[in-house]
C-alpha cells in the first residue's frame, strides 16, 4: 500500500515567488501611502495604514520560507527606527501646537 501526498499540499516555487512579489508590491504601496499621510499630518490614517501593513507582513511571512534570524532582527530594528522617527515628528507637532496662542 503506497501513500500519496496531494499535489496541492505545497505551492510550487513559481507560485511562492509570485506571492512574494505581490506581498512586496503591496507593502511598498502601503509604505508610500503612510508617507503621504504623514506628510499631510493625517496621523490617524497613517496609523490605520500601519496596522494594515503589519497584518500584511504577518500574512506574507506565514506564506514565505523562513527568514534567517538575523534578517528578521534587522527588519524589526528598521521598523522600530521608523516608528521612533514618526513619534518624534508627532511630538514636535504637538509642542508647536501648544506654543501657538489661541
Amino acid at each position: 500500500m503506497t501513500l500519496a501526498t496531494p499535489v496541492f499540499a505545497q505551492p510550487s516555487e513559481p507560485a511562492k515567488q509570485a506571492e512574494g512579489a505581490s506581498c512586496q508590491a503591496e507593502e511598498a504601496a502601503l509604505e508610500r501611502d503612510m508617507d503621504l499621510a504623514r506628510s499631510r499630518g493625517q496621523m490617524l490614517r497613517r496609523r490605520q495604514l500601519a496596522e494594515t501593513l503589519a497584518s500584511l507582513r504577518t500574512r506574507c511571512q506565514a506564506s514565505e520560507s523562513p527568514q534567517s534570524r538575523a534578517a528578521r532582527i534587522e527588519k524589526l530594528e528598521k521598523e522600530i527606527r521608523a516608528l521612533r522617527s514618526e513619534l518624534e515628528h508627532a511630538e514636535e507637532q504637538l509642542r508647536d501646537l501648544r506654543k501657538e496662542r489661541p
